[in-house]
């Protein structure tokens, strides 16, 4: 039966599916147990059709809803025609789908009738999953097993009936059962509301023709970013970016992006980046795609939907045993690092293309600081795992903004008042960092700092964080952000500590992350001396700063350019990469 399309309808179902993956998302913050899911919004959700393809996904975690094609492929693989109304299927396993072991997507296939009709997804950051160390996330395993709990894709419920023996498994193999299995309630209620929204699409409008909708949808965000394309030069554009070292001495650690724009599609190689290194910082290759599509998507207009016809477009590969494809059974609990640093490479290939579609390099993406232990007489289990959202680089026209989620992410800052409530820990700062700004006309944000001080007897330290050696860099003469700093004991003997490591903390210790600003975009030489003023002003930048890198002094009466200072500033300025 043909269809015709109407285009109010359409509308009405394209906004419907998006209301549907939003009301998701509410759901998730909540019903979720755990405040890296409630608080810090490690999560999201999305909605796919029966073969699989994403129709909408919420404004969640952006980087996690590239991977669902390829996770809901090895489900389809798995289960074919074993499907049933209730099931619901649960995975975490990075080499069948996966990200890493603390993000467990579920699946729940949607009946109407005897027919299967789409998937409801939800994919949540789990406080814990087991492994060798608190949070399960620890950049210095050096295998998968070290990791967790693998889960291949499993039943969680059949037919509505929830499998008894697999939740025993969980409970008797993490640190935090009940959060665990409280976060995997919510998600169920989360698939069971986006269940009931989509089957009152369906009876409203009826299966045949509300396929025959999708379809068109896939196919108006394939049309618009083939347009979208069109647009750009053909040619070939490269950039490298680097991560500072894997954590056991090796680096600096190049991801090479190559983007070859051929009239209305893109293939991007990862040929040239660094084979898989020791520490868990590799990334595999769903989550390289994920990332990829991100980085592009940025560059499109706002009106592209955010579907599966996006990925048409778009041809990803990465040699197979690379950091961005390895082989088992390398490490990955750390591989966010890592697609943090694609996503970076991909905008600053697409620099060269839609230079005003882009935006210098953020902080690095989000600073993890895990702090885990047992505390009390009766030695209870409490994990940190908090998420320190930074900076993003100047964009044409606007400085970076700080003091906000890594545009790849959606996430939030933990709240001082909750990590205080529910942690032996007390935030002793939490602050812009001055100076961290990349110079530029349009400078980039500041990094945040976050100090913590251990009030129980012991607890284990894992850091995963970046860009101390490498930092963000700039774009069209602008210049590049401060580095980032840990430091143990900053008003003592202020040990500077490497990015990725586990150690224990004692009690009474403190620890202090300083994270890398974002670049900066333009020549800092042209940017208006009054907004410099105001950032001193501010206390965002130093009078030093302001003079070293802008050319600007103040003076009684207010802000005048330094010509003196302009001149010293060409010719030290290094040339940007």
């Amino acid at each position: 039966m043909a269809v015709e399309i109407d285009p109010i309808t359409f509308a009405v179902i394209k906004n419907g599916l998006d209301t549907i993956v939003d009301d998701m998302a509410y759901t998730v913050m909540r019903t979720a147990r755990s405040p890296i899911v409630r608080d810090v919004l490690d999560y999201s959700t999305t909605i796919c059709d029966a073969q699989g393809r994403i129709l909408a996904q919420a404004k969640t975690v952006a980087l996690h809803l590239g991977a669902v094609p390829d996770a809901i492929a090895v489900v389809l693989d798995e289960y074919g025609d074993d499907l049933d109304p209730g099931d619901v299927i649960i995975l975490n396993d990075p080499y069948a789908g996966g990200m890493h072991l603390p993000d467990i997507f579920m699946f729940k296939p949607i009946f109407h009738g005897d027919a299967l009709q789409g998937f409801t997804v939800v994919i949540a950051h789990h406080s814990d999953v087991g492994g060798r160390v608190p949070g399960s996330n620890a950049s210095d395993s050096t295998e998968i097993f070290q990791e967790g709990l693998r889960i291949p894709p499993l039943k969680l419920y059949a037919a509505g009936r929830a499998d008894r023996s697999l939740f025993a498994l969980l409970r008797k193999n993490v640190r935090l059962p009940d959060m665990l299995i409280g976060d995997l309630q919510a998600q169920l209620a989360t698939c069971n509301v986006g269940e009931r929204a989509f089957i009152n699409l369906l009876k409203k409008h009826g299966g045949e023709t509300l396929h025959y909708y999708f379809d068109a949808l896939l196919d108006y965000g394939e049309r618009l970013t083939r347009q979208a394309i069109r647009a750009w030069p053909n040619g070939r554009y490269c950039f490298t970016d680097y991560i500072d070292d894997d954590g056991f001495g090796r680096g600096p650690i190049p991801i090479v992006c190559a983007i070859e724009v051929r009239d209305d599609h893109l293939e991007v190689d990862f040929a040239g980046s660094s084979p898989q290194v020791r520490g868990a910082i590799n990334c595999t290759l769903s989550y390289t795609k994920s990332s990829t599509y991100l980085g592009i998507r940025c560059a499109l207009g706002r009106e592209v939907p955010n579907n599966a016809g996006v990925y048409r477009c778009i041809t990803v590969t990465a040699a197979e045993g690379s950091i961005l494809n390895p082989r088992m059974p390398a490490a990955v609990a750390a591989r966010a690092l890592t697609g943090y640093r694609v996503v970076d490479a991909v905008l600053g290939a697409l620099a060269a293309i839609a230079p005003e579609r882009v935006m210098a390099a953020g902080e690095g993406g989000n600073t993890v600081v895990c702090i885990g232990g047992y505390e009390g007489d009766s030695q209870t289990p409490f994990i940190l795992v908090d998420m320190i959202n930074g900076a993003w680089g100047g964009r044409a026209g606007k400085d970076g903004i700080e003091g906000v989620t890594n545009p790849s992410q959606n996430m939030s800052n933990m709240p001082v008042e909750t990590l205080e409530a529910r942690y032996p820990i007390r935030i002793e700062a939490y602050a812009l960092r001055q100076d961290s700004c990349g110079p530029g006309e349009h400078r980039g944000g500041l990094g945040l700092v976050r100090q913590y001080r251990l009030l129980a007897d012991e607890a284990v330290l894992q850091l995963r964080a970046d860009r101390a050696k490498i930092a963000p860099y700039g774009l069209f003469g602008g210049g590049r952000a401060a580095p980032s700093r840990n430091i143990l004991d900053p008003d003592g003997r202020a040990e500077a500590l490497p990015g990725k490591l586990t150690r224990i903390m004692h009690a009474g210790e403190v620890i202090r992350h300083e994270q890398a600003g974002g670049g900066g975009y333009g020549d800092p030489l042209r940017r208006d001396p009054a907004a410099v003023g105001q950032d001193v002003a501010d206390e965002k930048i130093s009078r030093a700063f302001a003079k070293e890198n802008f050319g600007v002094i103040l003076l009684p009466d207010g802000f005048e350019p330094d010509l003196a200072a302009t001149d010293t500033c060409r010719r030290q300025r290094e040339p940007n990469p």
